[in-house]
């Protein structure tokens, strides 16, 4: 039997594809491992954005419209609660959400008795009791406007990992930038999730029903 070797010119080629198979051999478990990583990560990120207790809400202490103490405390009870974020001087976002935050009790009927609302500005120091009472008198009479010192609405902002800050305006003066999510939170004063209102309030109805 004769025995036939490679020719020489084809030893490198040879090499060369042998490198690339270990290489390949290689490369198959990083690039597995990256992508179930990425898998993991995704699920994570949809599982705790749905699930009560991720950290989002917390400890607070501020002051209702009619001047009383109000604490987290008052998220729990029986149905479920809306916090929002904002300002009295704030031109559009805020009226918009609380305006639609108003056609969600109208369609929720007398179920909406188990909906709690509150309101805490980014602007205590603008925002008093009586200012907030007759700002939020245009909108559904259960929604509560809460305020507090500088400190006190600084913490409930982080508690909910909100962001705020002041911005000049050109005229004097200044307006607020801010967290502007609608946060939906269970009985127990935990989060669910950020509640969209951006659609017809019998559909935004329909879903806060699940928590009441």
């Amino acid at each position: 039997m004769v025995r036939r070797s490679l020719p020489i010119s084809f030893l490198p080629r040879l090499h060369g594809a042998s490198k690339l198979m270990k290489a390949s051999r290689l490369a198959l478990p990083l690039v597995l491992f990256v992508f179930s990583a990425l898998a993991l990560g995704l699920v994570l990120f949809i599982t705790l954005g749905r699930q009560p207790g991720t950290g989002v809400g917390g400890p607070f202490t501020l002051t209702n419209q009619a001047g009383q103490k109000v604490t987290e405390k008052a998220l729990e009870g029986p149905g479920a609660s809306l916090v929002f974020f904002g300002f009295t001087h704030c031109p559009d976002v805020c009226p918009t959400a609380l305006y639609e935050i108003t056609q969600v009790y109208q369609a929720l009927g007398p179920k909406g008795d188990r909906l709690r609302t509150f309101f805490i500005t980014v602007d205590p120091e603008r925002d008093t009791p009586d200012l907030l009472r007759d700002y939020i008198s245009s909108f559904d009479p259960r929604i509560v406007g809460l305020t507090g010192t500088p400190e006190q609405a600084t913490a409930a902002l982080k508690a909910y990992r909100g962001y705020a800050r002041k911005v000049p305006l050109e005229g004097g003066g200044y307006t607020m930038d801010h967290t502007a999510l609608v946060y939906l939170m269970d009985s127990k004063g935990r989060f669910i999730e950020s509640f969209n209102l951006k659609r017809p309030p019998e559909e935004a109805a329909k879903e806060i029903q699940k928590y009441l």
